[in-house]
């Protein structure tokens, strides 16, 4: 499906970043994994080339305007831009109790990171007049979710800028899509988070299964095929929209529906 595209990813060594990497390798594109953790970066790429993608690598901050110019300047041509690099976003606390630089800095890097990588991008499809640009935002994107911090409106914004770029630079044949996801048990901080908390971390996750229609979360392949396939010419007519990929949690909160059996009629 993406024989032949490049794709530039920023943020390849964490574990999504890596899973869409992993996909889109599969999918035939030819990968430039971008990060500040060269360690991380280069060692998804050694396991994508062991399977036989193409795939190169830069150390590329990507909330530095420079950096990200003259990296993409050094490409043949960018058919694929994806940022997944993390918020460093805190959400334990209601908003009343928090502390002022907790709430904004992931607002500030959100869009930062966003904004940088996404016109960049944008310029250099807009000249071959081709191209995808691809963000990532969360459930508390789509719907009012307690105790999420900056995140939450750090989201918005994303899928904001998504829909105003893409109405932008639609014209040129360029298109710009946000992927909604409700969070992998399966990515890193998720990990992490049940090796340190255990039975607490267990009992939020539950939670947040309750709260989906399908009673079960997005794992990171869901959301990398789901990339893959915005980043394909099968969605060449989709573009300034968020695709929800929350089982359903954004659309309503489904915590209070019992499961019942299903009956069988005669």
């Amino acid at each position: 499906m993406l024989s032949g595209k490049n794709a530039v990813i920023y943020g390849a060594g964490g574990s999504l970043g890596g899973t869409i990497a992993q996909a889109f390798a599969q999918e035939g594109a030819i990968l430039y994994l971008t990060g500040r953790n060269t360690d991380s970066v280069n060692k998804k790429a050694e396991a994508i080339r062991a399977v036989g993608g193409e795939c190169h690598t830069a150390v590329v901050d990507a909330l530095n305007a420079v950096a990200i110019e003259k990296h993409l300047a050094g490409l043949p041509r960018v058919d694929i831009s994806f940022n997944a690099i993390g918020w460093e976003d805190r959400q334990d606390l209601p908003l009343t109790d928090m502390d002022p630089e907790d709430f904004l800095r992931p607002l500030r890097r959100a869009m930062e990171t966003e904004f940088l990588t996404c016109t960049a991008a944008a310029r250099a499809m807009m000249r071959q007049q081709s191209g995808v640009i691809l963000t990532l935002t969360a459930t508390p994107g789509g719907i009012g979710y307690p105790h999420v911090g900056g995140f939450g409106p750090a989201c918005c914004a994303v899928e904001s800028l998504t829909r105003n770029l893409a109405s932008e630079v639609g014209p040129y044949g360029v298109r710009v899509v946000n992927i909604r996801s409700g969070g992998s048990p399966d990515s890193r901080p998720f990990r992490e988070a049940i090796e340190q908390g255990g039975d607490v971390v267990k009992e939020f996750l539950h939670k947040l299964e309750a709260d989906t229609m399908l009673k079960k979360m997005p794992m990171m392949d869901d959301i990398a095929n789901a990339a893959v396939f915005l980043a394909s010419s099968r969605a060449d007519k989709i573009t300034g929209v968020t695709l929800d990929i929350t089982c359903g949690t954004t659309s309503a909160l489904n915590y209070t529906v019992p499961t019942i059996p299903f009956l069988q009629h005669d």
